[in-house]
């Protein structure tokens, strides 16, 4: 018998529920007490190994500060269609892939923290010459 793979959407809003708890510095533990789970529970939320429920969305919304609707933004639409004009286009996932791990989250909010707008420019220059020299090496 084969493992049974998470659901994308599930993934999806485990990611997102990853990335504000860290946002707000909040760990597994606190989350789980805060809901009344383990933190192994929130960890499997979290990897979208187990489905968070319509309630439970609303609790952890309520938990971490954040609409529901939070948790879904951008995420895959579990190929359903959404009707033109009915959705704003969703930000691409790569932004929120980055935002869930701890690297992208310490970096942005390091990076939000300079004021200084040619400094600011000279980081993203740097970091674009960067990712170019990668490139090229493959």
């Amino acid at each position: 018998m084969s493992a049974k793979t998470p659901n994308p959407i599930d993934k999806y809003v485990g990611s997102r529920v990853r990335m504000r708890r860290i946002m707000l510095g909040m760990s597994q533990e606190k989350l789980g007490e805060a809901l009344g789970l383990t933190f192994q529970q929130i960890q499997k939320y979290e990897k979208g190994t187990n489905r968070i429920g319509a309630s439970r969305v609303q609790q952890i919304g309520e938990v971490l500060q954040v609409p529901v609707s939070f948790f879904f933004e951008g995420g895959p639409t579990g190929g359903m269609t959404v009707p033109e004009g009915l959705s704003e286009a969703p930000s691409p996932t790569y932004i929120s892939d980055f935002l869930a791990t701890t690297e992208g989250l310490t970096l942005t909010r390091a990076f939000m923290r300079i004021t200084d707008p040619k400094l600011r420019r000279s980081i993203v220059d740097l970091v674009e010459q960067m990712a170019s020299r990668e490139e090229s090496k493959s």
